[in-house]
């Protein structure tokens, strides 16, 4: 498995992945932005479409954010330069921008953000600052000069007066000016700061993690959502106390007995996480299919050659263990046991599932159909053609 632009993915783990940023030359060479400026400004008038305009100067205030949805007649009032529009989840609209992901499988599934797009005019820019995610910088119209390095983090100083988290002194520590098909890479932390030197759209490929406090709550809430955890602490061997204000060491032992024996159940850890990490970030693009299918309509319409692939806005993974594999789909479990379990995998390897495997799982096992008719029921999975 390599990197858009041929190295190695191990090679890119061990050295640069949360190390150090990588500059790739023609990581997608001839590559063509598949959506323009226009575009992109439709998209941003759109109340489902999370979108905004940072204006470096506005009305004298520095760096000042307005959110979407916006009125189309806004973008004719702005300044001509110095001010970048950014269009969130662009991945999740356009199946073509969707397809770039299938180039960054070596990262888990789990892992990924969204693809968020970037345009400006001369000048344009979002200033200084840095991010708490692994983001891949492609260049996908026009140039952008970028200025990077040095670790930056809540200490750092930043401008006053904006809503924004822009770095008030740094300087960088290497420039660099990308052309459509480069592509910068930047770990957590590292500060930055890209200037359109012409028209130009970036599309920034981002990459999440969990912060310990959503584990920490997300795991817990969960355990308390079972039914065994409305039961009550019991103590049958009770005795008598010196003075009733004492919490005896007995006490804290029962306590951190319940807390390990819950917390250490790794089955419940592994199917909360698959549920959490794979919820869909829109909820307004992962919704019921029109038209449900059966799942005997389902098999024909694979058997005919149809074929399927994610929904642009849908999260699939899977864990193994136990002799099950969990599939995780848009914050939904199936427990796959016996011969159903390599469907996981083939699901989850690509937005577009092998059909000749996929063919022949559905014509071997009618709970397979019926898993899948679901998936496309549930809108994320759906047929490409009609």
């Amino acid at each position: 498995m390599t990197l858009p632009g041929g190295m190695p993915a191990d090679e890119f783990l061990r050295n640069y992945w949360q190390k150090k940023p990588l500059v790739i030359r023609q990581a997608f060479p001839g590559f063509e932005c598949p959506v323009s400026a226009d575009e992109l400004a439709g998209l941003a008038c759109e109340e489902a479409v999370e979108s905004r305009i940072v204006i470096e100067s506005d009305h004298g205030k520095p760096w000042q954010l307005h959110n979407g949805p916006f009125e189309p007649e806004r973008f004719s009032k702005l300044p001509e330069s110095h001010w970048t529009l950014l269009v969130q989840g662009l991945d999740h609209w356009v199946p073509d921008i969707s397809d770039l992901l299938d180039e960054f499988r070596f990262v888990p599934n789990w892992r990924l953000d969204d693809i968020m797009a970037s345009y400006a005019p001369k000048g344009g820019s979002v200033g200084p600052h840095y991010d708490q995610y692994d983001v891949f910088l492609l260049q996908a119209q026009g140039h952008r000069r970028w200025t990077f390095g040095g670790h930056c983090d809540h200490t750092s100083p930043r401008v006053d007066g904006t809503p924004l988290r822009i770095l008030s002194s740094w300087d960088g520590e290497e420039t660099v000016t990308l052309a459509p098909g480069d592509m910068l890479y930047l770990p957590p932390g590292i500060g930055h700061h890209g200037v359109a030197e012409d028209d130009c759209i970036t599309l920034s490929v981002g990459f999440r993690a969990p912060t310990i406090d959503d584990v920490l709550t997300g795991f817990t809430d969960f355990l308390c959502s079972q039914s065994d955890a409305s039961e009550h602490l019991n103590d049958p061997d009770l005795q008598v106390q010196n003075n009733p204000g004492a919490i005896a060491p007995a006490v804290i032992d029962r306590l951190d007995h319940v807390i390990r024996e819950k917390l250490t159940n790794k089955r419940q850890l592994a199917l909360w996480f698959g549920q959490y990490s794979t919820l869909p970030k829109s909820l307004d693009i992962v919704v019921p299919a029109e038209e449900p299918v059966t799942p005997e309509l389902l098999g024909e319409l694979i058997a005919a050659g149809n074929p399927l692939r994610w929904n642009e806005g849908s999260r699939f993974a899977y864990h193994e263990g136990g002799g099950e594999t969990a599939l995780f789909v848009d914050g939904e479990q199936f427990l796959l046991r016996g011969d159903a379990r390599p469907l996981a995998p083939l699901l989850c390897a690509s937005a577009r599932p092998d059909m000749s495997e996929l063919a022949a799982f559905v014509a071997g096992d009618d709970t397979v159909a019926g898993l899948l008719s679901n998936l496309v029921n549930q809108g994320s999975l759906y047929f490409e053609q009609e």
